[in-house]
């Protein structure tokens, strides 16, 4: 069999979603270096052949075959119309696990308070097709123009309004600017080209990546906890553990001791420790988990 086919070809977005997307591979279990002066990063996976993309770039290059698959937001692989299979959204963004939305934005002093205040007015973005599409859902005749950054500065001199990317509102809010409307929210998503999607070896490679990205993902803000508990208060520290599933319990050598072992939400162990030690559990161990895989 060909090298190539032994090759998976996947577009991973630079940017403000790089160092997330970098730190989750990790997770997963590839390590991965950047080079500052390449866009084709190395991996301890031979298997993978790797490429450092403007995510704007991802879904159209996957769709055209150059790229066997990559990780894209949904907005993007909308705006280029982009004909791509889904295997999975991952939710995660650069500062939170929320989702980025695209929203329309005027100062906060502007007289428009809808859409339709946006008939004949001139409105920045970098998502042109998105925007036009929103307008022509409502009715709204506007001139929209593409935006090449910096689109906060652009109101109100240069134009009335302007359509862009948050994910907490904080920078708008502090250049004094008011969310009209919310046009999409965005996940980043894993996507493969129709071609590779119908290679059974690539195919398998994919469904495999997806598969240690989730788990990293679900183990996020989670973490493990074991310790050994008196028989004869088991009920009660299982009624006070709130566990992901139910716990493992385990009969040690002493037959008046068990150990247990759950997956708990990684805010409320500094809450649960104590408790557990008034009810007797000793050798209480917390530690980090890098993928839950259901």
């Amino acid at each position: 069999m060909s090298e190539s086919k032994h090759t998976l070809r996947i577009g991973l977005p630079k940017g403000s979603l790089q160092e997330p997307t970098l730190e989750l591979f990790k997770r997963a279990g590839f390590n991965i270096v950047v080079s500052s002066r390449s866009y084709r990063p190395t991996v301890d996976d031979d298997e993978l052949e790797l490429r450092l993309l403007r995510a704007q770039e991802i879904g159209r290059y996957v769709d055209h075959g150059f790229l066997d698959c990559g990780i894209t937001g949904r907005d993007w692989i909308a705006e280029n119309n982009a004909i791509v299979e889904v295997l999975t959204d991952l939710r995660y963004s650069r500062a939170t696990s929320k989702p980025t939305r695209w929203v329309l934005v005027v100062p906060e002093d502007s007289p428009i308070r809808s859409v339709k205040d946006l008939q004949g007015k001139r409105i920045a973005t970098e998502a042109v097709d998105m925007t036009r599409g929103y307008l022509a859902k409502h009715g709204v005749e506007a001139e929209v123009e593409f935006s090449w950054g910096a689109t906060e500065v652009k109101v109100p001199e240069l134009v009335d309004a302007i359509v862009d990317i948050t994910e907490t509102g904080s920078s708008l809010r502090a250049n004094k600017l008011r969310i009209v409307d919310t046009l999409m929210e965005s996940y980043p998503q894993f996507v493969s080209s129709p071609t590779a999607y119908q290679d059974a070896w690539k195919r398998q490679k994919m469904e495999t990546l997806v598969l240690l990205l989730k788990g990293a993902l679900e183990a996020r803000d989670k973490a493990g906890l074991k310790m050994n508990v008196p028989a004869d208060r088991l009920d009660e520290v299982l009624a006070t553990l709130p566990s992901e599933r139910s716990p493992t319990v385990s009969h040690l050598a002493s037959p008046n001791w068990v150990a247990v072992e759950t997956v708990i939400t990684e805010s409320v162990v500094r809450e649960i420790i104590p408790r557990l030690k008034t009810l007797g559990a000793e050798g209480i161990v917390e530690y980090p988990l890098n993928k839950v895989v259901p």
